[in-house]
């Protein structure tokens, strides 16, 4: 299979999963703090961690770590609504929001790619 059509495929359903998962966590805690959007980038950031993981110490191929790794996650996780939303809570006067938004994504989207990469390497 053409990579670059199996990026766009796992692409194609990454991008709706995000729609969907913010929409679902949004509807459950409202307030300032764009709950969703970390959500997304944080199990996104735990996924590719797996990925990587899997790519590094169990043989995963090129075509399925770049299909989900790249496709998947790559529309999936969105650092540009990250960075409206935390602007957005700036301009709103919410900055302790904003600064929490930038400090928890930054800290635990990390931790969960480490964990997802030590979970795999375990195994």
């Amino acid at each position: 299979m053409n990579p670059v059509f199996a990026v766009a495929a796992a692409g194609a359903l990454g991008a709706p999963a995000r729609y969907l998962a913010d929409a679902y966590v949004q509807e459950r805690a409202p307030g300032a703090f764009p709950l969703g959007t970390f959500a997304i980038n944080v199990t996104g950031s735990l996924l590719l961690g797996v990925i990587t993981g899997l790519a590094l110490y169990h043989g995963l191929g090129t075509l399925p770590k770049a299909s989900v790794g790249t496709g998947f996650c790559g529309a999936y996780t969105t650092f540009s609504t990250f960075s409206y939303e935390t602007v957005r809570l700036v301009e709103d006067g919410s900055l302790f929001e904003a600064g929490l938004n930038v400090g928890a994504s930054l800290v635990v989207g990390l931790a969960a790619a480490a964990i997802g990469l030590a979970a795999v390497a375990a195994i």
